[in-house]
């Protein structure tokens, strides 16, 4: 790890918080390589991805009515699956690299932001935002407010997020996720159940594994994974 990415990986766990110019080219192109992330010529592959989504319409009970939001949707290959599917979904992202790298399919559909308070955020009133492999990305008090944002604008909630099995040892269950230097908050079950709550929301569902989703990693740790589907509670 070069000696910028170093002080980067040490800053997050200080301060568990990362500034958003980290997700660059690096980060999505050569993260392995460079030691940044686990990605590598991150790409659209339509026989993962919109397996993905057929199985998320199905088992979340998405309709064509609905208004679904991808949260960190990168380049917007979640939000084109669904669409191919017939659901009307539009992605944010915090990457401008991403965002200018979106798939061609749904530009129109995805927009850069600079983090939950903006305005672009919630431009609209939202059946389910989906949040996979996103939350652990942002520090403590910032998944508070945005959680608490979101409340005002998403009925529902789905959320696939890499687990710890404390809250105090700092690493995850599944060891390869400690190689992305973007990976923050390394909670377990509890703290997120707790989190949600604690915050306005319901819980719904809970699982280690969800259908067409991570199942590499579901496999191979069996609770190195947490899916939660939540729903807003009264104000």
């Amino acid at each position: 790890m070069s000696e910028k990415l170093r002080l980067v990986s040490e800053g997050a766990l200080a301060s568990k918080r990362v500034t958003i110019d980290v997700y660059d080219e690096d980060y999505y192109e050569r993260g392995a390589v460079v030691g940044k992330s686990g990605y590598m010529n991150y790409s659209w592959m339509p026989e993962l991805t919109i397996r993905m989504a057929h199985f998320m319409i199905m088992n979340l009970g998405i309709s064509r009515n609905d208004h679904v939001l991808d949260y960190g949707c990168a380049k917007g290959f979640l939000v084109k699956a669904f669409r191919i599917l017939g659901i009307n979904a539009e992605g944010v992202d915090v990457s401008r690299y991403a965002i200018d790298f979106v798939d061609a399919a749904v530009k129109q559909q995805c927009r850069h932001i600079t983090g939950h308070g903006d305005e672009a955020c919630f431009r609209s009133d939202y059946d389910l935002m989906i949040a996979k492999d996103v939350l652990e990305h942002i520090a403590e008090d910032d998944l508070r407010d945005l959680l608490s944002t979101a409340r005002k604008s998403c009925k529902k909630i789905f959320a696939a997020i890499p687990v710890a099995a404390d809250d105090t040892c700092g690493k995850f269950v599944v060891p390869e996720y400690d190689k992305d230097v973007t990976h923050v908050t390394a909670k377990s079950v509890q703290w997120w159940w707790s989190l949600f709550e604690s915050t306005g929301w319901h819980i719904d569902q809970f699982a280690h594994t969800f259908p067409g989703m991570k199942q590499n990693w579901t496999d191979a740790f069996a609770k190195g994974n947490a899916f939660f589907t939540i729903s807003a509670g009264n104000s």
